[in-house]
């Protein structure tokens, strides 16, 4: 009986002792195993082996980045206003030995480097610059934590700030601030519109006047070429007129015809006056009637004597 239990407590101990020596690190993970309290190697992702009672894992870091949410934070701002600020961290374990023995808590280490450079990179801005100044604000933390994690074996990749939390009576000035402001853009943008109605009215306006004279012009132009074709086609006609008069008078028994119209008008005038007045109006000498006749017939006898 007393051997039975003897082989079991060696296979429990030779068991325990297994468990001891054999570890299986996880990917992206690494142990510091120190050997009698000194250093001695940094085990990575596998199966590793250490020596039992004399090994012994000290540290373990994940190899991963990491995100670590740096608390709110009350930062006084250039022109003397209290805000609230906070963010996350985001850094990476390069060198493990160094995170190990660099420094005792590289995580608290880190923020509170982030928390001491957001409050001085926020005390040299107005508060009107905090929001819009977030990305340097970003690039100043991330520069001064890993200027100084360096020697940890850490490496910042970034810092995002979250929010940025003035008091309220701050956030109901610049809520008064802001609508102030888009009023001012609504009533600049309606008086501008107002200025661009009247200048396409103007220019309307302008196009129409031009265009009416322009088409006065024309007008005028149009007419004016009127008349002139009329007082053309009248001299034309005119002119074919007194030819065909002319080619009569020179046929045979034109003359003849001629000294009849003219004392037919003669006395067509006469009777017109008397028809216009009581009194009766006469020649003195009713041998007017040949001598203008005759004066008539020798215009006329010129006339074909130059043509011939």
């Amino acid at each position: 009986m007393s051997t039975t239990v003897i082989l079991i407590g060696i296979i429990i101990l030779a068991f325990i002792l297994l468990a001891s020596m054999v570890k299986v690190v996880p990917q992206r993970t690494a142990i510091i195993v120190e050997r009698l309290g000194k250093y001695k190697a940094t085990f990575t992702a596998g199966f590793q082996v250490l020596l039992p009672f004399i090994d012994k894992v000290r540290y373990r870091h994940t190899l991963k980045e990491q995100a670590i949410d740096v608390a709110p934070q009350v930062c006084i701002t250039r022109d003397n206003i209290a805000v609230e600020v906070d963010g996350i961290l985001y850094l990476q374990v390069l060198d493990p030995q160094k995170a190990s023995y660099g420094i005792d808590n590289y995580r608290f280490a880190s923020i509170q480097i982030a928390q001491t450079t957001m409050r001085s990179v926020i005390g040299k801005l107005e508060l009107d610059r905090t929001f819009e100044e977030r990305e340097s604000i970003n690039a100043a933390i991330v520069e001064a934590v890993d200027k100084a994690s360096d020697p940890w074996g850490i490496k910042v990749a970034r810092y995002e700030v979250k929010n940025i939390s003035p008091p309220q009576s701050i956030k109901d000035a610049m809520e008064k601030q802001m609508r102030a402001e888009r009023e001012k853009r609504a009533t600049i943008a309606e008086s501008e519109g107002q200025k661009q109605a009247k200048i396409n009215v103007a220019e309307g306006d302008k196009q129409e006047f031009i265009l009416r004279s322009e088409g006065e012009k024309q007008k005028r132009i149009n007419e004016a070429a009127g008349r002139a074709s009329e007082i053309e086609q009248v001299a034309v006609a005119t002119a074919n007129g007194l030819k065909a008069i002319s080619a009569a008078i020179s046929e045979e028994n034109g003359l003849n015809a001629v000294n009849l119209r003219i004392a037919e008008q003669y006395l067509t005038a006469f009777a017109n006056l008397a028809k216009m007045n009581n009194t009766v109006i006469l020649p003195s000498n009713l041998s007017d009637i040949a001598g203008v006749v005759a004066t008539a017939t020798s215009v006329f006898n010129e006339t074909r004597d130059k043509k011939k």
